[in-house]
């Protein structure tokens, strides 16, 4: 599948997969100044990019591990959507879930794009639905005997 993308900013990097079986590719932050975020905060960080996807697709904007676990920044939204009909900048917000700040700079792999298909549906109101074994259960109602 061919992504066609935007360079939005001179200093824009491209995605890249990490590995030839990498389900996401990194994406970059660009900015001019290094951006601070303090413990607790949430900062929008450019990518300088804008992305094509074909219809029928999504891009599904993760944590990347690394920067998850050792340095506290992750997605304030878990999981960024980017529609197929989205033209603009793709931006993170990236939240500090730790206890101290953290500074992103220009060229620093921000988070990861995962591209998948998806499917739309027809919302039709029913007065009851199927029966399944589960029934109503939820939140953790599978794992009792």
């Amino acid at each position: 599948m061919k992504i066609n993308v935007k360079k939005l900013n001179a200093n824009a990097k491209l995605p890249v997969y990490g590995s030839q079986f990498a389900a996401g590719a990194d994406l970059y932050a660009c900015e001019e100044t290094p951006v601070v975020i303090g413990a607790g905060e949430t900062k929008f960080v450019h990518t300088g990019i804008a992305i094509e996807l074909p219809a029928g697709t999504v891009g599904l904007v993760y944590a990347r591990s690394g920067l998850a676990c050792k340095q506290d920044l992750a997605p304030a939204n878990k999981v960024g959507v980017i529609d197929c009909d989205y033209r603009g900048e793709v931006m993170v917000a990236l939240h500090n879930h730790g206890k101290e700040a953290r500074t992103v700079n220009g060229g620093d792999r921000i988070a990861q794009l995962v591209i998948a298909p998806y499917y739309t549906a027809e919302f039709g109101e029913a007065s009851e639905l199927s029966e399944t074994v589960r029934g109503a259960g939820g939140f953790g109602s599978t794992g009792k005997n």
